[in-house]
């Protein structure tokens, strides 16, 4: 299994983040490159991985659909067992990704246990413009606290779209980063960066882990 770690993966193993990518760029791509050098900043040290359909991709450039949820989690699974069985108990292992890859994440979340939290930067609430296709019922179900980076200008979740479902994000971390689409990026006018909002939501996903898991 190909997998992409920080040197803070090896160097502090105490907090090791399990990045999945989003359903169209694949796990180098600038975005997770950008996020995983802002983690191990912040003290995280990161493993990212390809589902099986973006590992077709890689070897002969077709563009591929996600594989189906059984088989993303499946995977998924596999690669949190490989890297407790590589660290050990001692490390906190937290799970989560892009869009769909943090979505992904969570869902394991709600199933199995051994997973000490989730991290989500832009999650897909609904698909844009289906306001009926939420995607939170799991959330109650979650063994672990879970924490989600969500621009403000995001097309999967918006601010005011949040309203009348507090009672299942009741449980959930949901830190607003001001200006930022589903990549972070951010308006010309905007005084901050695409780079400053991944910074800001490294730091905010350290602030987690020292309040909410490791209190």
């Amino acid at each position: 299994m190909e997998l992409i770690k920080t040197k803070g993966c090896e160097s502090h193993s105490e907090v090791v983040l399990i990045l999945a990518h989003g359903a169209g760029a694949p796990a180098d791509s600038p975005f997770m490159e950008e996020l995983s050098v802002a983690l191990e900043r912040e003290g995280i040290g990161t493993v990212r991985f390809e589902f099986p359909y973006m590992q077709k991709r890689r070897l002969d450039g077709k563009k591929r659909p996600p594989d189906r949820e059984p088989v993303l989690l499946e995977y998924f699974s596999g690669v949190i067992d490989q890297i407790r069985a590589e660290l050990g108990s001692e490390s906190m292992i937290l799970v989560g990704g892009k869009s769909m890859g943090g979505r992904m994440a969570s869902i394991l979340a709600s199933r199995q246990d051994g997973i000490d939290g989730v991290v989500c930067f832009g999650y897909p609430f609904h698909p844009p413009g289906k306001m009926d296709r939420w995607r939170t019922a799991h959330f109650p179900d979650l063994n672990c606290p879970m924490l989600v980076l969500q621009g403000t200008r995001d097309p999967f979740g918006k601010p005011a779209e949040m309203t009348g479902r507090e009672r299942e994000l009741d449980g959930i971390n949901l830190r607003w980063l001001e200006g930022g689409n589903h990549d972070l990026q951010t308006l010309k006018s905007q005084a901050q960066t695409q780079s400053e909002l991944i910074s800001s939501a490294a730091r905010d996903t350290r602030i987690f882990v020292d309040e909410r898991l490791q209190a």
